[in-house]
């Protein structure tokens, strides 16, 4: 493959087609060559390709130089590829330009493209913008999006815990793991604990971090089976859930080892959960 790549863009190297030269690129940077692609969609941009600006901003932004990734996508943008908008969002979000981003997940969704609403709605709710990120969020689910539909679907359980939104949280569960994990918490409360325990074993098997502390609290609570839940609390706090810690840590206090639980609070509370820091101020009190 290589050789054969190789050859190519000995070939292509005063090629003035813009699309062979586009085509090269692409697979160039699938096989992980972002220099030589990036060679290939920039000549490809100065032949006047607009789709050639989007494809280096890309290049670029797989070699992390966001600030040249940026001018390529608004280049692009200016010779109408609309396409740019959410990838121009993605790298100003990661510049910390949030404001920046915002716009281009705006001009993302109203190109008709649902993830642009969606990167919108998540961006304004780590903001706090909770209503705003809602209508966003719609606004894709509206443009028949599963994913974006799966988010406003777990994000009105969050609010509401109403068990008419179960139809949603099923057809949302392959598409948001946290859809997944709500529709074990709702089997749950509705007294069907073998369908969830089978629902959150089965995200857990799929690497779903979400599902790990619901499992784990189910297994505890519901089965009575401590040993279960001490793995799976682990194996979340492995796949990055930092509140499994205040869940461990419980389960360890109940336990007798004081010791193990002291420190899966202070790991909790090192992460930023305040639940692990109240659990940590009333063990202290003690």
């Amino acid at each position: 493959m290589r050789e054969d790549l190789d050859r190519r863009l000995r070939r292509l190297r005063a090629s003035g087609d813009p699309a062979e030269l586009i085509d090269l690129g692409c697979d160039l940077a699938e096989a992980g060559r972002q220099r030589d692609a990036e060679d290939c969609f920039r000549r490809a941009a100065d032949l006047g390709d607009p789709v050639a600006w989007f494809d280096l901003g890309n290049a670029l932004a797989a070699q992390g130089r966001g600030e040249e990734a940026v001018d390529a996508y608004v280049a692009a943008l200016a010779s109408g590829e609309v396409d740019a908008w959410r990838n121009l969002g993605l790298v100003l979000e990661e510049l910390g330009d949030l404001a920046g981003a915002m716009r281009a997940y705006t001009g993302a969704g109203e190109a008709g493209d649902p993830a642009g609403w969606l990167g919108l709605a998540f961006l304004l709710r780590e903001q706090g913008e909770r209503e705003q990120a809602w209508v966003a969020a719609e606004k894709g689910a509206a443009l028949g999006d599963p994913v974006a539909a799966a988010v406003v679907a777990s994000w009105r359980w969050s609010a509401t815990f109403d068990p008419g939104l179960e139809p949603d949280l099923r057809a949302g569960a392959p598409h948001y793991p946290s859809a997944r994990a709500d529709l074990g918490r709702l089997l749950r409360d509705t007294g069907r604990v073998d369908e969830a325990r089978r629902v959150l074993e089965h995200g857990a098997k799929l690497g779903e971090t979400e599902s790990w502390l619901p499992l784990g609290n189910l297994y505890c609570d519901e089965l009575g089976d401590e040993e279960a839940a001490e793995e799976a609390y682990r194996a979340g706090i492995r796949a990055g859930d930092v509140y499994c810690h205040h869940n461990l840590g419980l389960l360890l206090v109940e336990r007798g080892d004081l010791d193990g639980a002291v420190d899966q609070f202070r790991l909790g509370v090192a992460a930023g959960d305040d639940l692990a820091l109240r659990a940590l101020e009333q063990f202290e009190e003690r």
